[in-house]
């Protein structure tokens, strides 16, 4: 007789977690499951950590887990080796949380490389920046609807994608984005109009709204607004690559520094 009894599916987990001392010297480093973190050599001004997910991707039911922790005074690069992959969803949602502590008088630049999210994902990500008195932070997030070149069209989507920036416990900047296939359809303001990639840039600093006359000159077309020491751009594409390279530059522009040597544009 055959055992009909369900058969549990394989899921990832993973957790890596790195801090940084005086000067940039590597503190500490955990890594367990598929979540890894390398400090390659680097001849830019600022020692990078590059997070990497070895499984190729999230589905449904996999859990991941990244931090950074920073010392006073103190300015890291933190990245992704290549583009995340949030796919087809059998059942549940994959759940990844990022916690980016920022010691007083330190910078953190949190730029990973784009999620791409295929027809039927499923993925719910929190990524938290927590600053200390004095801290500063710029971050880049980018996600691309399927592989262009693929062809591939997204259709059902479970996105919720939660980005909360705080200053000694006190809130800075909160953006919730929730997308599913009604916004997926939708040509309307309220939906996507088409596009298949979308991008927020921010930069907390003291100086955000004097930034803010010199990026509109050099990037007529970004959309971007600046108050009480925060920087925002947004924008969409229906080209992910465009979109691509203008996110790279717009995050060079404001860091003053190229990007880090594992980005591929």
């Amino acid at each position: 007789m055959l055992d009909a009894t369900p058969i549990a599916l394989q899921r990832t987990r993973g957790t890596a977690a790195i801090g940084f001392g005086p000067g940039g010297r590597l503190a500490w480093l955990y890594q367990q499951g598929s979540a890894k973190v390398m400090v390659p050599r680097s001849h830019g001004a600022t020692p990078e950590a590059v997070f990497l997910n070895t499984a190729g991707g999230l589905t449904g039911g996999d859990r991941l887990s990244l931090s950074v922790d920073i010392a006073p005074g103190t300015h890291i690069t933190a990245t992704t080796q290549t583009a995340e992959r949030a796919y087809a969803s059998a059942g549940g949602v994959a759940e990844v949380d990022v916690t980016l502590r920022i010691g007083p008088g330190a910078r953190l630049d949190w730029l990973p490389q784009e999620t791409i999210l295929f027809d039927s994902a499923a993925l719910h990500r929190t990524t938290r920046i927590e600053l200390a008195e004095g801290a500063n932070c710029l971050f880049a997030e980018m996600l691309t609807l399927g592989r262009q070149a693929m062809g591939e069209t997204v259709r059902s989507l479970d996105l919720l994608d939660r980005r909360i920036v705080t200053r000694a416990g006190v809130p800075l900047l909160v953006e919730p984005l929730r997308l599913t296939g009604l916004d997926l359809v939708s040509r309307s303001p309220a939906g996507l109009c088409g596009a298949r990639a979308l991008a927020t840039i921010a930069l907390v600093t003291p100086d955000a709204e004097d930034r803010l006359p010199g990026l509109r000159r050099a990037f007529p077309d970004a959309t971007a607004s600046a108050w009480d020491g925060r920087l925002v751009c947004r924008a969409m594409s229906p080209d992910p690559h465009r979109l691509r390279r203008d996110v790279a530059a717009i995050v060079e522009y404001l860091r003053g520094a190229a990007l880090p040597r594992v980005w591929q544009i």
